[in-house]
């Protein structure tokens, strides 16, 4: 099964939607912590759902449950705290949230699903490391970065 992840940041609309598009996504599943900011432009949470329905038809959800938490977050944007500190506290959380155990694994085989955060790439995004973390937990996953 596979499971696509994608980043709006420095990303034209045209394109991140088309890339959604092209991919037959089904449902964008949100695992930012803040998704209400005013400088993530179409990717704010309200408008992103519209245009989502509207331009794609693809569903939207929110999944706080794959998001770091704020201190967390601060530790690594704000004081510049390293990646691999941010990695290795990151995938304790979603360890302790047992997010395989808590996440539908069907709705996921069963309808195309993308993992949205900001970050352009998936390289240094937390995205990316839901994606590995849950491809060590169930069978058959296909990481897929667009």
């Amino acid at each position: 099964m596979e499971i696509f992840t994608i980043g709006f940041a420095q990303t034209p609309a045209a394109e991140f939607f088309g890339k959604l598009k092209r991919a037959g996504i089904g449902r964008l599943l949100d695992v930012r912590l803040n998704n209400t900011s005013q400088l993530a432009a179409f990717a704010k949470r309200d408008d992103l759902q519209f245009f989502l329905r509207e331009i794609c038809g693809v569903r939207y959800e929110h999944e706080p449950l794959l998001a770091p938490t704020q201190p967390m977050l601060d530790a690594y944007k704000k004081h510049k705290g390293s990646w691999q500190d941010y990695e290795e506290k990151f995938l304790e959380l979603m360890a302790e949230r047992r997010i395989e155990q808590n996440l539908d694994h069907e709705r996921f085989a069963t309808t195309p699903t993308v993992l949205l955060c900001s970050e352009r790439t998936a390289d240094h995004c937390h995205r990316r490391l839901v994606l590995e973390y849950l491809a060590a937990k169930w069978p058959n996953v296909a990481p897929v970065h667009l």
